[in-house]
């Protein structure tokens, strides 16, 4: 007699890397435009001057991790020299908090001294990370997380291949995402020899492309340009053009930035949110822990007005999904967590929690928003679909 084919039973995921699974993102792109013109929003949201209010409201939330900015255009003005005055107010007024961050060290933006073409600007970046490393060993962290550089496949596209920002070129986008790739690998090692025990979230654009119809090449080119998303996280862990540098030990946690907009046809149309061509989101963080088998979080992810509260319900009703199938998702990250004006086009973003600050400092809290988070968190520490809150 033939046994019968028993299920392999999955033991969901209980998240603990984080202090808390939900988190929130601060707007900190640097990026400059029209020829020189950069674009701070960390300024431009009010935070800079609201740093232990936004960080409060975070913290009073229940929002206990968040990412935000060391901004490096600032705080190396000339070339060697470190002016920490915009960062340790940013440092102690989460540590006030209670908050912990993981800090992005380069957003879209680099100092003006700099041509990011050249090896000095990979050398250069390295030098700002071990400095950055060596303060916050000093200030008392052992274990800090860090993203070095944010989203090198969307800044290497929207940067030099459709020229939206710096650098503003077209057709060098793959050796712009080479050339970041170069400085987060030095980046994270001059880190590692001053935090051994430092963590790195690795982020980009979580996607999916469809076929735009049913032959065999528009197939293959849907499959082209979806795979294209994990080329910068290939080259850092050395499994594609190891000359790089790259190898496994510096693909340590996968950050996936995913908004409604993320899935579209590969002749370059919307799947919109209802087209039966898309994808699940849990499919696709199973995709992505099946090829890595690393810990991921969303990092980025929102929508904007009225859309936010029912974007967030399905965003975590298909993480728990990938989790009870033991796909390890550790986190995710509302963007942005306070609005600002866009780094595009100037217009108010609002799709945050909090909302731009009136003449007096205050923000005005998204109430409907603010009751999905918390009854989302109520439901995570009860052990809602093997997903627990800490």
């Amino acid at each position: 007699m033939i046994a019968p084919t028993q299920a392999v039973k999955t033991t969901p995921h209980r998240p603990t890397l984080f202090k808390s699974f939900f988190q929130g993102s601060f707007a900190c792109s640097t990026a400059c435009r029209d020829e020189g013109r950069r674009v701070d929003l960390v300024i431009n949201s009010g935070h800079d001057m609201l740093l232990d209010k936004d960080y409060a409201r975070l913290a009073e939330a229940q929002l206990l991790t968040a990412r935000d900015g060391a901004r490096w255009y600032l705080i190396e003005e000339k070339p060697g020299e470190y002016d920490w005055s915009t960062f340790l107010p940013m440092l102690h007024a989460a540590e006030n908090q209670g908050l912990e961050i993981i800090w992005e060290l380069a957003h879209f933006g680099w100092p003006s001294h700099l041509d990011i073409w050249q090896p000095a600007f990979v050398d250069s970046f390295a030098a700002f990370a071990r400095a950055m490393a060596t303060l916050m060993r000093n200030e008392g962290y052992t274990a800090p997380f860090f993203t070095p550089v944010n989203q090198i496949s969307f800044w290497s596209w929207a940067g030099a291949d459709v020229a939206w920002f710096n650098p503003g070129v077209s057709g060098r986008g793959h050796t712009l995402k080479q050339q970041l790739v170069r400085a987060s690998i030095a980046a994270m090692q001059a880190i590692r020899e001053e935090l051994p025990a430092a963590r790195f979230v690795l982020t980009d654009p979580l996607v999916y492309v469809a076929p735009v119809n049913d032959s065999a090449a528009a197939s293959e080119e849907a499959k082209r340009q979806h795979n294209a998303q994990f080329t910068a996280w290939d080259m850092l862990a050395g499994r594609c053009e190891p000359e790089l540098g790259g190898e496994a030990s510096l693909l340590d946690i996968i950050g996936l930035n995913y908004y409604p907009d993320n899935q579209w046809f590969s002749n370059g149309d919307p799947l919109d949110i209802d087209n039966t061509a898309r994808r699940s989101l849990a499919s696709l963080l199973e995709d992505v822990w099946q090829r890595y088998q690393r810990p991921l979080l969303l990092a980025e992810t929102g929508a904007e007005g009225n859309a936010r509260v029912a974007w967030l319900n399905g965003v975590v009703e298909q993480v728990t999904q990938a989790m009870d199938l033991g796909v390890q998702v550790e986190g995710i990250s509302l963007f942005p967590a306070v609005d600002y004006p866009t780094w595009a086009d100037a217009r108010r973003s609002p799709g945050g929690l909090f909302g731009l600050p009136d003449a007096n400092g205050n923000r005005t809290l998204y109430e409907p928003y603010a009751l999905t988070i918390r009854s989302q968190q109520i439901r995570f520490k009860n052990g809602g679909r093997g997903a627990q809150e800490t």
